[in-house]
């Protein structure tokens, strides 16, 4: 039984030796490889939006809805717009990850470790007026300059309206000095009109938001339209001209009754440098799923796109607008896609250290159970060589007792059955000696 035992197919604690030091190793690799995998995707998006009735505030909430179907919770942050956001976003103690900003509203700075997502949709400027403004029953106002002395309603503090109506204003050469302007925007434009209080508003948005719908259905307000549309894109930049036409809003009203010339911002989502890859995949799918069908201003598929008028283009988004949705994400649930993605990373420790681990192992278990036979073999040559340079130094027994030694030691050699062949080659070469001695040494 003992015989069996020391037959085995492989030996354990040999096996145990060589495994162990290469299971470090493959463990030392993983564990670094690991340090260079980023953490699971949050569960919770912060996502800083805009007043109340406004655009960012209703594409806020579309945003809410479609992520949830991926388990992501959306909280929104309600603000006064797009400066408020973007002074959020530079905050590092505030707690949001992506916000709504118009485009031009923005001054890099170069401290700044923010990303674009691409532009989401045109945001035009609206400017309404009362109808009795002028000196005839129904005048017409074309030019942003015949508002001089005027109660003007900018939009509010901290909002991208306040920031577009003031370089336009500025340009006109209208300011406090000569007109009064007002911080009010929002759903409050309806009751400050209605009691007289302002005779004209700038308000930035799409048509479907709440307070720009509203007014656009006000008795007694008009829209103007910019005769020097064209002229404020070259001045500012960041502005196209847009063309509302008649009858957009409501054929049947014939709402607005002539085109209106119009200059509009585009608006973009910008997130932090540290917001999760996997967190942006789904922004980017998202802003596809809300922005991209036809509206007043657009046609279907021209948002979004990768306009980085104020900041750089994250390198996620410039992937998706390359290639689409992550292949992963195509065919697997957005946690598991997510998952695998991370995993991947892993597969370094197995590549550049598994592999090579594997193709050492067996050699360096080979060589530890050779060794012992070679030990064996060492000492049986070494008495072999002492034998034939003195054959007289020890009596016949002395010698045979050493050679009893060598033997027993080898015939208790743990030995797997790979190995077995050697061990019956030692144990010839045992009897050899032995025979060559039995012939060389003397028995006194």
């Amino acid at each position: 039984m003992k015989k069996l035992r020391r037959l085995r197919e492989v030996s354990p604690r040999d096996l145990l030796v060589v495994a162990l030091p290469l299971l470090l190793v493959v463990l030392a690799g993983f564990w670094l490889a690991s340090r260079y995998i980023r953490p699971a995707p949050p569960d919770t998006l912060i996502l800083a939006t805009g007043g109340e009735g406004g655009a960012y505030q209703r594409y806020g909430a579309a945003y809410k809805d479609a992520l949830a179907r991926y388990g992501i919770r959306v909280i929104e942050q309600p603000t006064a717009g797009s400066t408020e956001n973007l002074e959020k976003l530079r905050d590092p103690e505030q707690e949001v990850d992506a916000a709504f900003i118009q485009g031009g509203t923005a001054r890099v700075q170069e401290e700044d470790s923010l990303y674009t997502l691409g532009g989401l949709y045109n945001e035009p400027l609206w400017i309404f007026y009362r109808d009795d403004l002028g000196p005839t029953e129904q005048p017409v106002l074309t030019r942003i300059n015949e508002l001089k002395g005027r109660r003007i309603a900018i939009g509010g503090t901290g909002s991208g309206t306040r920031h577009l109506a003031l370089e336009l204003l500025t340009t006109n050469q209208i300011s406090e000095s000569n007109s009064r302007l007002l911080d009010i925007g929002g759903l409050d434009l309806l009751q400050v009109f209605s009691k007289h209080r302002i005779d004209a508003a700038f308000v930035v948005g799409t048509a479907q938001s709440a307070a720009i719908w509203t007014l656009l259905h006000t008795p007694g307000l008009r829209l103007m339209s910019l005769a020097h549309a064209e002229a404020y894109t070259r001045r500012l930049p960041y502005l196209t001209k847009l063309i509302l036409p008649r009858g957009a809003i409501d054929v049947a009203t014939d709402l607005p009754p002539r085109d209106i010339q119009m200059v509009a911002a585009t608006a973009t989502l910008v997130v932090r440098e540290e917001t999760h890859p996997a967190l942006i995949d789904l922004l980017m799918q998202t802003m596809q799923e809300v922005h991209g069908g036809a509206e007043i201003f657009q046609k279907t598929g021209d948002f979004p796109r990768p306009a980085s008028a104020d900041f750089p283009l994250s390198p996620e988004a410039a992937r998706y607008y390359k290639s689409g949705t992550p292949f992963l994400q195509r065919y697997l649930p957005f946690w598991a896609a997510t998952l695998v993605d991370r995993m991947v990373v892993m597969l370094i420790p197995l590549i550049a250290v598994l592999i090579p681990v594997m193709r050492i192992a067996p050699p360096l278990y080979g060589w530890r159970i050779k060794s012992r036979i070679y030990r064996r073999y060492g000492e049986l040559k070494f008495l072999e060589a002492e034998l034939e340079s003195d054959p007289a130094r020890h009596t016949k027994s002395e010698w045979l007792a050493r050679v009893d030694a060598i033997e027993h030691d080898v015939n208790h050699l743990p030995v797997p059955l790979a190995f077995s062949d050697m061990l019956y080659t030692l144990r010839s070469h045992i009897l050899l000696v032995r025979e060559a001695i039995t012939k060389t040494a003397t028995s006194a």
